[in-house]
Order: structure tokens, then C-alpha cells, then sequence
């Protein structure tokens, strides 16, 4: 093998190079963790192997939480991989990604007479350009987020991060839940908004239950027995009130709770000198909880 890719490379020339594309890793081998961290490290290895080819190259696409549980317990060729580009999904570029998707509309660019080139050009544009076709906020008041800002909040997971996914599933969904307004006869947004406030909230259980069962559930189902039992609970458990919804004595619950804290199921917080695990906006909808805090007893 490696003298066939030393004459692949030779043949290239100098002129050409040759890029092999690895995506969607997460699902290629689903079926144990164990199996996903011995194969991604074998690869991570064929990488390394790779890097004194000049011409031919791997582009590895893989996400962070995989990525640390191919390291979890020590992986020493990992220091030896420097090429690393992380990509960080912020507030601004998911804005420019939705009126990107946005002015791919025709018929919206026609309607509305729309330069795509002048507002992709300029980023308080497409900031105008959302809130001419959405409403200002969700939920109305001085201390209410804008309309943008809820969704983001709305779609991020415990660690903070809304991934481009949710977001689009979402705004899927409010396309669906507007165009059933209007096809029971309920009347049309003011202004140019193409939707009208209501839809934003019954859209996102769809988003929420999507997250929770394709990607929690699919790829850690030891963990969905216990995610199950928090069915009807308080967003805000402590460790004591945890181990009494689960059954679990403290150490082992204090071990779960850490591990869905990794997948971002909880955010740890402090109230007080007292610890506590704070399920997002994002996994509320699917689980029926209810904003508060647990009782322990």
C-alpha cells in the first residue's frame, strides 16, 4: 500500500493534488462507542501516515464531542495532529446563513426587489433585512430578547452552542406552523412579516423532540432510560433530587449527571454553595418539564 500511494503521489506532479474528504463520521460507526474510538483513532493514524505524501491529502470533518471521546483515556499520536481548524458557529455567521437561505427564494427576491449582492455585502443589511420579514420579539417586553437572539437561545444545547441544524429545523417548522394559519383562514402578518409571532413557540417542541430522540437517544441509548425518567421534572435538579427520580445512589448519579453535562444535555451552575444540573430551552419541549427547582425530597 505504501509503495502504490508513493507512485500515486509521484504521478500527481507538482501541478496536481489530490484532497480525500471524510464527513458524517458520527453515524459511520454507530453502533458502540468503543467501535467509533478504535476506528477513528486506526484513521486518525492513516492521517498521520499520510502527511509526508505531498499531493495527496485527508480533510477529516468531525465533531468536538467525538473528537474528545477519541482522546478520553489517552491517545498519543493526537499531539502529533497540528492542522487543526475548529469551527465556531456564532450569533453572526447564523444570521448571514439564514438570509443567505433567505435570498435563495426567487420569489422573494422578485417581490420584494431584493439585491442579493448589496445585502450579502453588508452585514447591518441582513440584520434589516430579517426584521423586515420577522417580527421584532416572541414574547413582547422591555426585557424580552429580540426575535434572532430567542431562536439562537431557543435551538443551543448545555454548552452554549446552537448548531446551524436545530436552527433550520426550526424555521422549517415556523414555515409549516404559518402556512396552517393562513390555510385556516387566520390573517396575515402585519407589514412584510412573513410570520406572525404564536408560530415561534408551538414550532420548537418539533425541534426539541427531534434533538432529544435523533441524536441523544440514537447515539447514547444507555442514557435514555434515566433522560426518560426526567419526564414532567423541574429544569433545575440537584444531585439529591437526581438520585431520587433515577434510583441511583449519589456517586453513580453524580456520574451520570457529569457524563449528560458532556453530551449537553445539562449545564452545571451554582445557587449558593449548592451545586446543580440546568436542563436548556432546547430539551424541554420533548421531556415536559417545567421551569424551576427540584424538590429533593
Amino acid at each position: 500500500m505504501d509503495h502504490l500511494l508513493e507512485l500515486a503521489n509521484t504521478a500527481l506532479g507538482v501541478n496536481y493534488q489530490i484532497w480525500v474528504l471524510l464527513d458524517r463520521l458520527d453515524v459511520a460507526f454507530a453502533e458502540t462507542h468503543d467501535l467509533e474510538r478504535n476506528a477513528l483513532r486506526a484513521l486518525f493514524r492513516v492521517y498521520l501516515d499520510l502527511a509526508g505524501f505531498k499531493q495527496i491529502k485527508l480533510k477529516i470533518f468531525l465533531r468536538s464531542d467525538i473528537w474528545n471521546r477519541i482522546v478520553e483515556g489517552g491517545f498519543r499520536e493526537a499531539s502529533h495532529i497540528t492542522r487543526v481548524a475548529v469551527l465556531e458557529w456564532t450569533s453572526a455567521a447564523l444570521l448571514n446563513l439564514v438570509i443567505k437561505r433567505l435570498l435563495k427564494n426567487q420569489s422573494l427576491v422578485d417581490e420584494f426587489k431584493l439585491d442579493r449582492q448589496a445585502v450579502l455585502g453588508n452585514f447591518s443589511a441582513q440584520n434589516d433585512l430579517f426584521y423586515r420579514f420577522f417580527p421584532a420579539q416572541v414574547e413582547q417586553g422591555k426585557n424580552k430578547p429580540k426575535t434572532f437572539d430567542w431562536m439562537v437561545s431557543r435551538c443551543a444545547d448545555a454548552t452554549g452552542k446552537t448548531a446551524p441544524r436545530e436552527l433550520i429545523h426550526l424555521l422549517i417548522m415556523i414555515r409549516e406552523q404559518e402556512i396552517a394559519r393562513l390555510e385556516r383562514g387566520e390573517p396575515l402578518p402585519g407589514g412584510d412579516h412573513l410570520f406572525d409571532r404564536p408560530v415561534f413557540k408551538v414550532a420548537l417542541p418539533a425541534v426539541s423532540e427531534a434533538r432529544l430522540v435523533q441524536n441523544l437517544y440514537a447515539e447514547y441509548p444507555d442514557l435514555k432510560p434515566l433522560l426518560a425518567k426526567l419526564n414532567g421534572q423541574k429544569t433545575e435538579q440537584t444531585a439529591e433530587s437526581l438520585a431520587a427520580i433515577w434510583g441511583l445512589k449519589g456517586d453513580q448519579t453524580v456520574r451520570v449527571a457529569d457524563q449528560l453535562c458532556d453530551v449537553g444535555f445539562f449545564e452545571r451552575r451554582q445557587v449558593g454553595n449548592q451545586g446543580t444540573y440546568w436542563v436548556p430551552f432546547l430539551f424541554r419541549d420533548a421531556l415536559h418539564m417545567s421551569q424551576g427547582m427540584a424538590d429533593e425530597s
